[in-house]
């Protein structure tokens, strides 16, 4: 078993940066993958990007891509977001979620997941 909590969603304006943080406990976090995904209502979630274990590959949606970057601290057991040059349209519920192989953009292949956290952009 693997608990995710994350923290550091916040309300603040368009082309600002946020460094989310996702802290795990339970199983050691380095033998999972590491993704994040977003959501906001009425929608499904959508594939943000994902780390390998030991963080040597990340994957990016094409809609981030160049302005986020996923990181991870193994001994720290945290996985980081950082969101540069944010959006309206980043405005969403943000979720990390942990997964035995590496590289899915299906929020299926994920086995454990976070409880969220709001990241709201203003115009």
């Amino acid at each position: 078993q693997v608990q995710l909590v994350e923290s550091g969603g916040r309300l603040l304006q368009a082309g600002g940066s946020l460094r989310l943080s996702c802290a795990a406990s339970g199983r050691t976090v380095s033998t999972y993958a590491m993704g994040w995904f977003r959501q906001t209502p009425g929608k499904e979630r959508e594939f943000v990007g994902c780390i390998s274990q030991l963080g040597v590959r990340t994957t990016y949606a094409d809609s981030v891509k160049g302005r986020f970057t996923i990181s991870r601290d193994n001994a720290k057991n945290t996985v980081y977001l950082q969101m540069n040059s944010l959006k309206p349209e980043d405005t969403a519920v943000y979720y990390c979620a942990a997964a035995v192989s590496y590289g899915s953009a299906l929020a299926t292949r994920y086995d454990y997941w976070g409880q969220g956290t709001q990241v709201t952009v203003s115009s």
